[in-house]
């Protein structure tokens, strides 16, 4: 959390999403105890200088560094986000009882444990009535049911937000537009479109905002997720564009050109066909560009991702579009002097 002070990052950012709690037994619970609340921060990696205190009753962990992030930063809202791709499974069960998870929810969120640190709540549903690591049958109008329950709960004085997938088949699948009034922002997560899960490939950049001739999936790029989006009456202005901090890749390519065949997923720090930004802009630079996004050839492995210069043209788009703005997953993957978001502030 330091270093979203120390890297100048923190003057930059209007939200900061806090990922994730999880979804049970149709109830928002915690996710990582230990990590949101629990963890020892010593004076030198604390965002004030104080280390934490193990007095009965004293804030730990991230809550409380996020805590003192926003009293250094007061323009800062922070966000719990619940869900994400491990820990969507219960969702249906929560939309089949959506103002009992609501209230849950209210109830977790501002926990007079943490009182202060958070203004709303995110909705990361991987994905309504479609699939992700499982399977949802909540029907059409379950996400709706849901996002109107909670701004029913958390009324118009906090923030309710959605990550939501690109694909114009997870966009179809659920009620987007009827949720669209209940909803601060869509995030639209156009990123992922393309990676060594398919390990033979071929290669394509995992979020390139326009289309391009040989793209492997029809619709696979960021610009058709907002024009789907939009299409159901979405304000533009209510869509975010998302920019990933990592890219994704292959091994086994023997052409720089995207559309070459691979063996499988590149090495990576933490997981195969995964890198961050700050490893990949020394390791492997990018060297030519497709789509409005960025790739690089090295050695026979094959990456993409976003820069400086691609984030510039990005935020371009979003101009042109009269969107509400970018978001990013995730700080972790920038720069120790945050050189991406610096393209997001500078360009929007």
């Amino acid at each position: 959390m330091k270093n979203i002070d120390t890297s100048g990052s923190a003057a930059k950012l209007s939200h900061i999403l806090y990922a994730f709690g999880n979804v049970q037994n149709g109830k928002c619970v915690i996710g990582d105890a230990y990590a949101d609340y629990d963890r020892f921060y010593s004076a030198a990696d604390s965002v004030d200088g104080v280390a934490d205190s193990w007095d009965a009753g004293s804030l730990r962990g991230s809550f409380n560094q996020l805590r003192k992030l926003k009293a250094k930063y007061p323009h800062i809202k922070v966000i719990w986000s619940f869900g994400g791709w491990t820990w969507s499974g219960g969702f249906g069960q929560a939309a089949a009882n959506a103002s009992s998870f609501a209230n849950s929810c209210y109830d977790l969120v501002f926990d007079p444990r943490w009182a202060g640190v958070f203004d709303g709540i995110d909705i990361d549903w991987e994905y309504p009535n479609e699939c992700g690591l499982s399977c949802d049958n909540s029907g059409f109008y379950g996400y709706s049911d849901l996002m109107r329950a909670l701004r029913n709960r958390f009324g118009n004085d906090k923030l309710v937000t959605s990550a939501i997938g690109a694909g114009e088949a997870k966009i179809n699948a659920a009620d987007y537009g009827g949720a669209a009034q209940y909803l601060d922002f869509y995030m639209l997560m156009t990123y992922d479109f393309f990676g060594a899960f398919a390990k033979n490939g071929p290669t394509a950049p995992h979020s390139a905002l326009n289309n391009y001739a040989g793209i492997p999936t029809p619709g696979f790029y960021s610009d058709h997720g907002v024009q789907v989006l939009k299409s159901k009456g979405v304000p533009a202005d209510k869509i975010l564009l998302g920019i990933g901090f990592y890219g994704r890749g292959w091994t086994g390519v023997t052409q720089a050109a995207p559309g070459g065949s691979a063996t499988g997923a590149a090495p990576g720090t933490y997981e195969a066909g995964i890198e961050d930004y700050k490893v990949l802009k020394n390791t492997c630079p990018a060297n030519g560009t497709i789509a409005g996004t960025a790739y690089a050839y090295c050695g026979n492995n094959w990456w993409s991702y976003d820069t400086p210069s691609t984030i510039a043209g990005k935020m371009q788009y979003i101009r042109s579009q009269g969107l509400g703005g970018a978001f990013f997953w995730e700080l972790s993957g920038d720069t120790s002097n945050g050189e991406l978001i610096e393209a997001i502030k500078t360009n929007q």
